[in-house]
């Protein structure tokens, strides 16, 4: 253990928010809103402070931890602790997750300002980020369960935070269901994996992954490990959004901008892709799991992708955006690439955050507005929402330089270099999955921020004009306060560089190597990227001559001439493709399919065991049949006892003639046959 790293110091990480989040909840009124924002943005900044310390002593440094904090109970050889381990995946990992929720909560102050449950809003986000720490931090698969099923709960709460909004209701809703289809796989492969190895300790659990290999799945032909992988993935593609449980992730719009930026950019949706590169010593042992992984990633990666085009929805499109990107980092872990995926995921983390926070002025600036068709030309009315979504764009799009570039180019040459049976499909998807990108983020851009104004002259939602039109002042959009404006600033800014700066100690080298095991006998992908890289300049440099820059080229540019030179275009390609809009339309009819077969199915299946197992079976053959099977015999009984002497002589002589008919009978029958 080393001396940088005290165990009270590791604690201050996670507690600092959750302390703050206690007060603004249960005190709020108390300390009203200045007290509820102030303490928990101190509470976060304490936390991204000592993240960034951590960071330090263990790149610098080399400065490791793994311990156990608590001990929470003991069942036999079973241990049940909280416990840290810090090596250089946590330690980027808590950096990512306080400094961009120290940029959303500052913003909060300026998009929630009007609203009713402000206090509320900074006590669920503080929540959010001790439970996400939790997650990050955590040594062994119950404190990892723990913040799992936490980012869960607060994520419902954030969703539905407009609670007396329908809609809100029904998208947190559906978040929580689907997240529990995921979670149930999860609980399933961490359960195997205990049953297996004793421990739920990564490190015990880790030092036996060789004998787990070894094993059947019990009544079955399949690898133990591969089940185990699986069922633990199934999680992150409930969590981590990745097709088919990616249906709950574009509704959950429905919550505040600012949590659209926490959530679905830099957080919790990113706990699936960490959980699978912390177990990286179990998948690597799986080709089977890995096939899987990277056929799934390659799916949300392109189609995805596909739906945020015909997206009207500011916030919408960037939450396909989301998904698409979650797709490249699931497709980096099938192919062994773990590193590739984590640095993917930091970046992007910046870079849509900072689209979120933006689409979030924008709809400021619009009066909540969120229809990119009624915007345009906002570019001289919000320069600073203009240029910071600008430079947000080009980093998603994988432009040269940009932090977006590294990480995209690094994903798209990984798999290039696989040797999986599913590496050709990804890589086809991939690879088409860069010009769709940059086609539906600068159509969003184009139409946003150039082109003909849509909003004068028409009033905003909710607004009604009482004057007379000719008296009528159309309400021109207006650039943000500085609480919104400076986060923007902030993220711009590692969206820029953070690729170009950290490409070598995050892909080539010592800061994640402890944290990662890839099988280089079997999984050469990333040695081979190490072979060809010559540096970030170089990298940019060589970009500039390779396919997926010309194929974000072609985005930007098509989706300039199509949105802001001739606008008919696309309208006549909707028209004459409206079959295949209309699939999309409907999200490739998947809401339709879980709706009306799956739970219809579910409900049906309820029905049938309600009313033929519980009413039919239970009830009335069970339960109601043996009693009227004992009132049928009780009033049959009940004729006989009459209680007349008569009638009981009569009873005994009938018996008794029966009695010695039955004894003379075969007498009778002998005698009969014999003459």
């Amino acid at each position: 253990m080393s001396a940088q790293l005290s165990q009270n110091l590791l604690l201050t990480v996670p507690l600092a928010p959750l302390v703050g989040s206690v007060i603004a909840g249960l005190f709020g009124k108390s300390v009203g809103r200045r007290g509820s924002h102030f303490l928990t943005i101190l509470g976060v900044l304490v936390s991204f402070i000592v993240s960034a310390m951590v960071l330090k002593a263990v790149a610098v440094d080399g400065a490791r931890f793994n311990a156990t904090v608590y001990e929470w109970m003991v069942l036999g050889p079973l241990k049940m602790e909280v416990g840290f381990l810090i090596d250089g995946l946590t330690a980027m990992m808590m950096c990512v997750v306080t400094f961009v929720s120290l940029m959303v909560h500052i913003y909060t102050i300026g998009y929630m300002e009007e609203d009713p449950g402000y206090q509320r809003f900074f006590s669920y986000i503080s929540l959010f980020t001790f439970s996400m720490l939790m997650l990050v931090m955590s040594n062994n698969f119950l404190q990892l369960f723990f913040g799992w099923e936490a980012v869960g709960l607060v994520s419902y709460l954030l969703i539905g935070f407009w609670f007396k909004k329908p809609t809100a209701i029904f998208a947190n809703m559906k978040a929580f269901l689907v997240n529990r289809v995921g979670d149930f796989g999860f609980i399933l492969g961490i359960g195997l994996v205990l049953a297996y190895t004793g421990s739920l300790n990564y490190t015990e659990v880790f030092a036996k992954s060789g004998e787990l290999s070894k094993l059947i799945f019990p009544g079955t032909d399949w690898a133990l490990l591969t089940v185990a992988c699986i069922c633990l993935f199934i999680g992150a593609m409930g969590k981590s959004a990745q097709f088919p449980l990616h249906v709950w992730l574009p509704d959950s719009m429905e919550g505040p901008t600012p949590i659209s930026a926490l959530i679905h950019a830099a957080t919790m949706v990113t706990a699936g892709i960490f959980m699978v590169t912390r177990m990286s010593p179990l998948f690597e042992l799986s080709d089977t799991a890995l096939n899987f992984i990277l056929v799934i990633g390659s799916i949300t990666a392109l189609f995805m992708g596909f739906l945020g085009i015909i997206q009207n929805d500011i916030k919408r499109v960037v939450a396909y955006s989301t998904l698409s990107q979650l797709g490249y980092m699931t497709v980096a872990l099938g192919v062994s690439a773990y590193n590739v995926a984590v640095f993917h995921l930091m970046t992007h983390a910046f870079f849509k955050a900072l689209l979120f926070l933006a689409a979030g002025s924008v709809i400021i600036g619009m009066h909540h507005d969120q229809d990119i068709r009624n915007m345009g030309g906002l570019r001289k009315h919000m320069p600073i929402t203009w240029i910071t979504s600008l430079l947000g764009s080009l980093a998603l799009i994988g432009t040269p330089f940009f932090a977006g570039f590294y990480s995209k180019d690094s994903i798209i040459e990984a798999v290039g270099a696989s040797h999986l049976p599913a590496a050709g499909f990804a890589q086809f998807a991939v690879i088409a999955g860069v010009f769709v990108t940059a086609f539906y983020s600068f159509r969003m851009y184009f139409l946003v921020f150039h082109g003909k104004e849509h909003f004068h002259h028409k009033p905003f939602p909710g607004e009604h004009d009482h004057h007379d039109d000719d008296h009528h002042e159309p309400h021109v959009p207006h650039e943000s306060p500085w609480v919104v404006t400076a986060p923007l600033v902030l993220l711009a800014i590692p969206s820029v560089v953070i690729g170009f700066l950290t490409i070598q100690p995050m892909l080539y080298g010592d800061l994640l190597k402890d944290a990662i095991f890839v099988n280089h006998e079997v999984h050469h992908a990333m040695e081979e990227l190490a072979h060809e890289f010559h540096g970030a300049t170089a990298m940019g440099l060589h970009a500039l001559s390779t396919l997926p820059f010309w194929l974000a080229l072609a985005g930007v540019a098509v989706s300039y001439f199509f949105y802001m030179v001739k606008p008919e275009i696309p309208a006549a390609i909707g028209r004459a493709l409206s079959p295949l809009v209309r699939v999309m339309e409907n999200k490739y009819y998947l809401d339709w399919i879980n709706e009306n077969i799956l739970a219809a199915g579910a409900r049906k299946l309820g029905l049938g065991l309600w009313k033929v197992g519980d009413v039919a079976l239970i009830d009335g053959a069970v339960v109601n049949g043996s009693a009227n099977a004992v009132g049928v015999f009780a009033r049959i009984v009940r004729t006989v006892q009459t209680g007349y002497l008569s009638f009981y002589a009569l009873v005994m002589v009938l018996g008794i003639f029966g009695l010695m008919t039955w004894q003379l009978w075969p007498y009778l029958m002998s005698q009969i046959v014999g003459h």
